[in-house]
């Protein structure tokens, strides 16, 4: 007889919310990646910017990630980026010709 394979009771994945930036465990507050968000780029190029500038002179790198940190954190406590919004940001850079129809359709 064949061996019959065992089926597993799956649960449906709930996605649990991630946490906000500055308590995840992969990031050091989240600055660069907050940054590459608000402003539209691979954070990874920043943090070979602030990588590799440590190495000269890393008091002033290290300063200067704080108060990057600290000017983050004001900015997304006076502006809340609601949840939806970077994938959102994804989706209108993927498809751009959906956004100008869709934009021609507002102005009309």
């Amino acid at each position: 007889m064949q061996d019959q394979p065992a089926v597993q009771n799956a649960e449906p994945a709930v996605a649990e919310p991630e946490p906000a930036l500055p308590f995840r465990s992969d990031t050091i507050l989240g600055v660069c990646e907050a940054v590459g968000q608000d402003l539209g780029f691979n954070p990874l190029y920043l943090r070979l910017v602030f990588a590799a500038l440590f190495y000269l002179n890393p008091v002033m790198v290290t300063g200067s990630y704080l108060a990057l940190g600290a000017g983050v954190a004001v900015s997304r406590w006076l502006y809340p980026v609601p949840a939806a919004a970077p994938q959102a940001l994804v989706e209108a850079q993927a498809h751009p010709a959906d956004n100008e129809a869709e934009e021609e359709l507002l102005a009309a």
